[in-house]
């Protein structure tokens, strides 16, 4: 287990870590004010990109700041309570395989890694955690409170991963 999830971390963080050490882009030319376009800040459900699922399982690995780790697991608890308390078959149909692990080792840079374990993953269904923090909590106040703790604690976006499980063939007879 161990080794698939260093072998895991590598593979998806790796990447990662390198365009992280590269120079931000240029910013964009100052506007005046009146030149701004008035945008309503975003809300996690908008932002949120759809995170779905093609295989019987899957993965979204979470690289956290270590700084942010309190932070985090926070936001742990206020998703927990929102599949919990969900009225959504669908959504309670993903809080059945849905457990979040932590591993032991660090991973790059010090960074805490995370493991949302998905099995059973229900397939075609949006694992965004925008779209399932939007409907439990209706206060917009208090919901970007917590997309703010889930923000502000990653070091990289997720990783997402569909798993099948193997199907070991019988092992065939040995002549003697």
């Amino acid at each position: 287990m161990r080794v698939v999830l260093a072998a895991l971390v590598a593979f998806f963080l790796a990447p990662a870590a390198l365009l992280a050490q590269q120079q931000p882009p240029s910013p964009p030319p100052q506007q005046s004010p009146a030149q701004q376009p008035a945008v309503p800040p975003a809300t996690p459900a908008a932002v949120s990109s759809a995170r779905t699922f093609t295989a019987p399982a899957g993965i979204i690995l979470n690289a956290v700041r270590p700084e942010r780790v309190a932070d985090f697991e926070k936001l742990i608890g206020d998703l927990q309570a929102a599949l919990a308390t969900s009225s959504d078959a669908t959504v309670r149909a993903q809080a059945e395989g849905w457990r979040v692990l932590k591993a032991s080792e660090t991973g790059p840079n010090g960074v805490a890694l995370y493991v949302f374990l998905f099995d059973p993953a229900v397939a075609g269904a949006d694992y965004g955690l925008g779209r399932i923090l939007a409907a439990a909590y209706p206060d917009q106040t208090k919901l970007q409170e917590i997309w703010k703790l889930y923000t502000d604690s990653l070091a990289t976006g997720g990783s997402l991963l569909n798993l099948t499980p193997v199907k070991v063939p019988e092992p065939q007879e040995q002549t003697k």
